[in-house]
Order: C-alpha cells, then structure tokens, then sequence
C-alpha cells in the first residue's frame, strides 16, 4: 500500500515529548512485534512438526528459522518453539481469497488450530472494512521464488542498485526491487523473483556472491495492480493494517498499487 511519510511538527516540552513517544510509538511498536513473533512461532513449531526439528534436514524450518533471526527474534524464543512443537496442537494451513475497497484482490494465507474461529474473524474485519471473501481473486497472482536479501552484504557494506541487477543476472533471478514490508526504522532489503523451481538455487548464488539472505520462500505476486481513488485508498488501507493484525494471518497479499 502507501509507503509511510515522515511527519514534522512543532517541538514539544521535553515530558510530554517523552510521554507521546511511549503512548503513540513505543506501544504500537511493541504490540506489533510481539504480534509477529507470535507468529513466527507458530510457524517453527508448524515446521517442525511437520518436517522434524533439525533445521539442516527440514529446509522449511530452516527458513523460518532465517525470518526469526532477520527480525531479531531472540535466540531462547526460536528454541522454545521448535522443542515445543510435540506438545503443541497441529495447526492448518488456509488461503482465503478476499475483494478489498474498490475490487482491489487480497490473499490471506492463515495458519490455525482453530479454522472456523479464524474464518470467521477474518470475514468480520473484512466486512468492518468494505471487503469481503471472494472466490477467484487468487487468479490475479502468480506463485514465483523470493528471496529477500539484507541492504548490507556479508562484509556490512551497502548493496547498490547496480550491484543487485548484476547479482541477480549472475544468479538466474528474474527481477530485483526494493522491499515494501520493512519496518519504518529499518534499511529496505531487496527482493529477488525467480521461478519457484530456481529458488534454493538462486537463493545459494547469491549467497555465494557475498550477499545476506533473510528468507527464501514461493508467494503470491499480484500479475497486476490497481490505483485506488483517495478515499477508497484511505479504505484499503484501514483494512490492510487491520488485517496485519490478525495473528492468525502469517502472509497477506494485495494487488493495491
């Protein structure tokens, strides 16, 4: 959706200053995270029921494993979930496929204990926001290989533009852009495309190039976006946020412009 501006204002006293950046940021900021790692969890502990604990025999675990640390989730915590996975409930994997504000496509990719409960909070904040669940938006995207790579290679130097393009011919991706997902405060990694049959292999050239893979997995790709007016994009993008903060919803997708 829209990237995030920065805003400038007046200066403050320096205690209430203090105070709005605990209310307005550091709590959203926190409830955001441990939303994430909740569900990075849930997705070790899924992995790993399903493949085994060892990342080096399981290669799905070992991926989650690569989204954990690029997003600092501490060391004892991925650790917990992956020895817990025995004693957890086998979660199920959905994809629910959704219309948004002004016939924008939406696929929502859930991992559950509990499916009805899951569709039937995600049906409500899709209906709270001018959405609703819709068979044949998935045909609007196409699965390809991503593989998200750090804005600083192996020695912590910065990746140019240049550099990337040149990696990515080299390693056989398709296209290289700018991640959109990151966190406001952190440097935008870069996304390769691939084909989904070339990711392990794209995703090991570019290691091997001097690149730091974050994560290599096969999502969804919008074939094409739409530009929304400004009310309807202002719509969308209440739903998008609502819908980022749904734990269940591990994965969303939109072809919003």
């Amino acid at each position: 959706a829209a990237g995030r501006p920065l805003h400038v204002g007046p200066p403050s006293w320096a205690g209430h200053n203090r105070w709005s950046k605990v209310r307005n940021v550091k709590g959203p900021r926190d409830a955001a995270r441990s939303r994430l790692f909740q569900r990075l969890s849930l997705m070790l502990r899924t992995a790993a029921r399903e493949g085994g604990p060892d990342p080096a025999l399981n290669a799905q675990l070992a991926n989650v494993v690569e989204q954990c640390r690029a997003k600092n989730m501490p060391k004892a915590s991925i650790e917990a979930a992956i020895h817990g996975a025995e004693r957890s409930a086998a979660a199920a994997r959905l994809l629910y496929e959704a219309r948004g504000p002004g016939g924008s496509a939406l696929l929502l990719e859930v991992l559950t204990d509990n499916p009805r409960r899951s569709q039937q909070e995600v049906r409500l904040i899709l209906t709270r926001h001018g959405g609703t669940m819709a068979e044949g938006a998935r045909h609007g995207f196409e699965q390809k290989g991503v593989v998200r790579v750090g804005p600083r290679d192996l020695q912590g130097q910065p990746v140019s533009l240049e550099a990337a393009l040149e990696a990515a011919l080299e390693a056989g991706a398709q296209d290289v852009c700018p991640d959109e997902e990151e966190d406001e405060e952190e440097e935008p990694a870069l996304k390769f495309i691939c084909e989904t049959s070339a990711l392990r292999t794209v995703r090991e050239r570019l290691e091997a190039s001097g690149l730091r893979p974050l994560s290599a997995a096969i999502e969804y790709l919008p074939r094409d976006r739409v530009t929304l007016p400004e009310g309807t994009r202002e719509q969308a993008e209440h739903l998008l946020q609502a819908l980022g903060d749904c734990p269940d919803i591990v994965r969303l997708y939109h072809n919003i412009q």
